[in-house]
């Protein structure tokens, strides 16, 4: 059952139909992956964190137990109940196709059918071997994850902030927005940290004057200027910022989440100016700060929708690999900057 629109897609997160064995989300944008699947796993299990009802699989488990998919998805609950088991796939083609095969064998019956089979993944193409079986299920859910569009942030923006009685006016919220991230799970930390910053409860509606403060001490500035540097070429000026970011308390995972947004910003113009955008519509369109107008200029002028497209396997192995424990995030961020800007001199920036 492939939910496409997002009235569908929040109906069904909501309550899911219980004739349904499994779900499938997989996207870009990882960040809406995990929050989607995260809230139809407080749906299926009382417990979705208790190890007693629910099975955490990650792409590396598969490395050592192949079966451990279908070994999970055959056991019973332990304290009785729907048991839930999760798998996290990276780009891996091996755990893919073992999904795959874990997923036919579940919906013909062959294991515990009051399992639900939960996968995240990250971008599938239609040849994935695991988006066809899941596609074609009739007991599997399949939903697609894109980045949010500015309507998307505002609407979180607003919610969250009224949720603690706080506002922005028209021109702030603007402001806000247009340095949001498109990855929502980067964007609501942002957006958790307005909150803290405005006060929970205060009853404030700010201004844009009441924000600056708040944009000057942006604790991700440096990852966001690191990310920047390396895209347009300049490794040491990456690393400088890598190092900054560190000594402010930054890790890893936050500088290669900021590469990943640059990335889809980079996109986002370019396929803006595929579809007849001038660059500076794209530049709009993608919501780029003033101030950055003229280096995202000259980078959007060199990277392609082909050379970004190279690089987004990079960002998602890099991302899962800074989740993976004892990792260390920040020498992977750095060689990840690396690729990025070299391959930005071998494009002329």
């Amino acid at each position: 059952m492939i939910l496409r629109g997002r009235s569908d897609v929040e109906r069904f997160l909501r309550s899911p139909d219980a004739r349904l064995r499994a779900a499938l989300f997989y996207g870009r944008d990882l960040g809406v992956v995990r929050e989607r699947a995260a809230e139809l796993a407080g749906r299926i299990a009382a417990r979705p964190d208790d190890p007693f009802d629910t099975a955490l699989i990650t792409e590396a488990d598969l490395d050592d137990r192949p079966d451990r998919v279908e070994a999970e998805l055959a056991a019973l609950s332990m304290i009785g109940g729907r048991r839930l088991v999760r798998l996290r796939l990276g780009e891996g083609v091996k755990a893919s196709r073992i999904a795959a095969e874990a997923l036919a064998a579940h919906e013909k019956g062959q294991l515990n059918s009051e399992a639900f089979f939960l996968i995240e993944a990250g971008d599938l193409g239609r040849d994935s071997t695991l988006r066809r079986q899941a596609e074609k299920s009739d007991v599997c859910a399949v939903i697609a994850c894109y980045e949010d569009d500015a309507g998307d942030l505002v609407r979180f923006t607003r919610e969250a902030l009224a949720a603690e009685n706080l506002g922005l006016t028209a021109e702030a919220q603007q402001l806000f927005v247009a340095r949001l991230p498109h990855e929502r799970g980067v964007a609501r930390q942002e957006i958790e940290r307005l909150v803290l910053y405005l006060g929970p409860g205060s009853g404030v509606t700010a201004g844009a004057r009441e924000l600056e403060p708040f944009f000057g001490v942006e604790p991700d500035a440096s990852t966001a200027e690191a990310a920047s540097e390396a895209f347009g070429g300049r490794m040491a000026a990456a690393h400088g910022h890598l190092r900054r970011a560190a000594a402010e308390g930054a890790d890893g995972a936050a500088a290669v989440r900021a590469l990943s947004a640059h990335l889809a910003r980079l996109r986002r113009i370019a396929v803006a100016q595929k579809a007849g955008a001038s660059l500076q519509q794209a530049l709009k369109g993608a919501q780029v700060f003033w101030k950055a107008e003229k280096e995202i200029s000259r980078q959007a002028r060199a990277w392609n929708l082909v050379e970004l497209d190279v690089l987004q396997p990079e960002m998602l192995a890099a991302d899962m690999a800074c989740k993976q424990t004892g990792a260390p995030d920040n020498l992977i961020a750095s060689r990840l900057a690396m690729t990025v800007a070299a391959r930005a001199r071998r494009l002329g920036l």
